[in-house]
């Protein structure tokens, strides 16, 4: 057996790909403790790598299959921003290429926020079409915000710059001219459904940092407007915004 540095080997380790390559059964007799950690380390590396892609390809498969019904423009619609208090509430539309692939890809909310910019900026570069639709907490109040959402929707629908064939949408049905699945925690089973949501979050995270630098007080940077103990304190001493949602409690029972 070769006998390489610990530092060589990491850099071998470093670059293998598959948990069968034959650097790894040459040196495994290795009885230093340093290259049984890195070989331990490169096994786990290898194991949620593949983990990542069993995933990845359990959520293409709705997609997968309705490619094989002749479908291209696929597109997956989700939404961010029922629950707060402030802010609007945001939709994404997202038709992704065929062999469309990004390992890692999940819920917006299971992803750190540089992992969801990271992913934001790839899924921008690469998708086929993308829309937004937002609707501001006016029209939330006049509508209720389950109204506000489908319109979000529909908006982030015709604003992408392809039509769709179909439509992937988490757990909610809209009354539109095409063929739709609505699919229960779609953003955990749909790629298109993911990317989607991983748009939405981005955009209104950036919204309501934007807000924040409007009005401090109220942590929008951090809470992104949901009702989190200094939000309501802040409330309590400062009132309300133009941003707030006036139909939700307890802005709705401030108001009397």
């Amino acid at each position: 057996m070769t006998m390489y540095t610990i530092k060589e080997i990491e850099e071998k380790l470093a670059k293998i790909k598959d948990e069968n390559d034959p650097f790894l059964e040459e040196i495994r007799p290795d009885a230093r403790k340093g290259v049984q950690r890195l070989i331990e380390r490169c096994g786990r590396r290898l194991q949620q790598k593949k983990q990542a892609l069993e995933k990845f390809s359990h959520m293409s498969r709705i997609e997968r299959d309705l490619y094989k019904q002749g479908y291209r423009f696929i597109a997956g619609i989700d939404e961010v921003g029922r629950g707060p208090l402030a802010g609007p509430v945001v939709a994404s539309s997202v038709i992704l290429p065929e062999d469309f692939q990004l390992i890692g890809l999940d819920d917006s909310k299971k992803l750190s926020e540089a992992k969801r910019e990271e992913f934001y900026t790839y899924i921008q570069e690469h998708a086929l079409a993308i829309g937004i639709g937002i609707i501001q907490p006016e029209e939330i109040d006049q509508v209720n915000i389950y109204e506000a959402t489908k319109k979000a929707m529909l908006s982030a629908i015709t604003a992408m710059p392809i039509v769709p064939e179909y439509l992937l949408i988490d757990a909610m049905k809209l009354d539109t001219p095409y063929p739709l699945q609505a699919i229960i925690k779609g953003d955990a089973n749909s790629i298109s459904i993911a990317a989607a949501s991983i748009i939405a979050k981005v955009t209104r995270d950036a919204i309501m940092k934007q807000l924040h630098r409007e009005y401090p007080i109220y942590q929008f940077e951090r809470n992104m407007g949901y009702g989190t103990k200094e939000h309501l304190v802040a409330l309590e001493k400062h009132g309300i915004t133009p941003y707030h949602r006036k139909s939700f409690e307890p802005i709705k029972s401030m108001m009397k």
